[in-house]
């Protein structure tokens, strides 16, 4: 997972699976101090897993049916706990997770994702197999050039 450019309250990401592209990642602002469901996940490397017991779980387990094997989780984040892959467009969606999308734009000094369910199909797919292969994990890189805030 790989920042490329800042909004305002927004922070998009790149989502590569062995050097290849797969979807667009959105969240909250960076910020030096949390503020509880507003503040993107620190940079750092991560243990994904199901969790079966959140109540986006049961949510989404209707949507998806048999191939729901519970939310993909982002464990082990400092302060943060209950951080899922899951579907939005704006970062009022996101309450501290990262929202998937197809695409971006830029509306104002914001991003937004879109087609996020498309995206979310695509991503629950790939990554529920290395969760379940034993090897799953994820790094969050910022790599946001001054040139890349949309408030500049």
């Amino acid at each position: 997972m790989v920042r490329i450019r800042a909004g305002l309250n927004s922070t998009l990401s790149q989502l590569s699976i062995n050097n290849i592209f797969i979807c667009y990642l959105l969240e909250d602002k960076i910020r030096e101090k949390k503020i509880k469901g507003k503040t993107c996940i620190p940079e750092g490397l991560y243990t994904l897993r199901f969790n079966q017991t959140a109540g986006m779980n049961q949510i989404y387990a209707s949507k998806t049916g048999k191939t729901h094997l519970g939310m993909i989780e982002i464990s082990g984040i400092p302060n943060f706990n209950l951080v899922f892959f899951h579907i939005g467009n704006r970062h009022q969606d996101t309450a501290g997770c990262p929202l998937t999308g197809s695409y971006y734009r830029i509306i104002g000094k914001e991003v937004e994702v879109l087609q996020s369910a498309q995206a979310y199909r695509t991503v629950y797919t790939l990554l529920s197999k290395y969760i379940q292969e034993g090897n799953a994990q994820i790094e969050v890189v910022n790599k946001i050039e001054e040139s890349k805030h949309l408030w500049s």
